[in-house]
């Protein structure tokens, strides 16, 4: 393995700690020494990666929110999808970061005011645009007669509320997984919004 390869890997075993100790004890709580201990790292060698404990928040919020983007921006380029199937695809990228990032989704949705000005209004920006994305996806069902007449903003909230707040009892292993969770909240979003005859 290379120098690039072994340094990209230690960033996101960093990460990872980092995540999971903001997770557990709070960003506040949580040291550069601490995160350093946790990886088995000196200090100094920490600041080689990662000029400060507000960096490593930044990262992991964008990696959070450039991943599920990434993967709607796929979709649509593919255009295979409907606007039913789109939608179980988004809240099953939602709900699976609970199995794919253990710890990031507490850190991405309780810790957002802690980030950097600069930062945070960069992150808002990619989640007004995720957000607008959705919205999309419940127009172009309405038009095509997939869903009933909605406010389609007023029930993209409730979309990400619903699969956001799996971050607070959703526990990997412990029963469902994580793609039969989204799919029956897929359902009672289908049950609920077919068209009327």
């Amino acid at each position: 393995m290379n120098t690039s390869s072994r340094g990209a890997q230690r960033k996101m075993q960093i990460i990872s700690v980092a995540a999971g100790l903001f997770n557990e004890r709070g960003y506040h709580e949580t040291s550069m020494d601490l995160i350093a201990a946790h990886v088995g790292i000196r200090k100094a060698s920490l600041y080689h990666y990662f000029s400060s404990k507000d960096e490593i928040l930044i990262v992991i919020h964008e990696e959070m929110i450039d991943l599920i983007i990434e993967r709607q921006e796929d979709r649509v380029a593919a255009a295979t999808l409907g606007p039913r199937d789109m939608l179980l695809a988004v809240m099953t990228d939602l709900v699976t970061l609970m199995e794919s990032h253990p710890g990031h989704l507490r850190v991405f949705f309780e810790h957002y005011r802690e980030l950097p000005e600069e930062a945070r209004q960069a992150i808002a920006g990619k989640r007004d645009h995720y957000h607008g994305m959705l919205i999309k996806i419940l127009d172009d069902g309405v038009r095509a007669g997939d869903f009933g007449p909605m406010d389609t903003r007023m029930t993209s909230f409730a979309i990400l509320g619903m699969c956001n707040w799996t971050y607070q009892w959703f526990h990997p292993g412990e029963g469902w997984t994580a793609e039969q969770v989204a799919r029956h909240f897929w359902q009672l979003f289908i049950d609920g919004t077919a068209p009327k005859p």
